[in-house]
């Protein structure tokens, strides 16, 4: 039961991370240092790097003009 729940834990934070990855190379930041940092903390830190990257996104995104 351990070791399943374990293997879980693992499975979801490595889905976590890989997703974090993704959306970072398709988001448009409002300036290219914002994107190296996120990459720079999200491999430093994988799993609170890539928590703390989806509740901080809309910070530091690019706003789309509104019409």
């Amino acid at each position: 039961m351990k070791t399943l729940l374990i293997i879980a834990l693992i499975v979801l934070s490595l889905t976590l991370w890989f997703k974090a990855i993704s959306d970072i190379s398709r988001t448009r930041f409002s300036s290219d240092n914002n994107k190296k940092i996120w990459f720079f903390i999200i491999f430093l830190i994988p799993f609170l790097g890539a928590s703390a990257y989806f509740l901080m996104k809309k910070n530091y995104i690019k706003k789309r003009p509104k019409f």
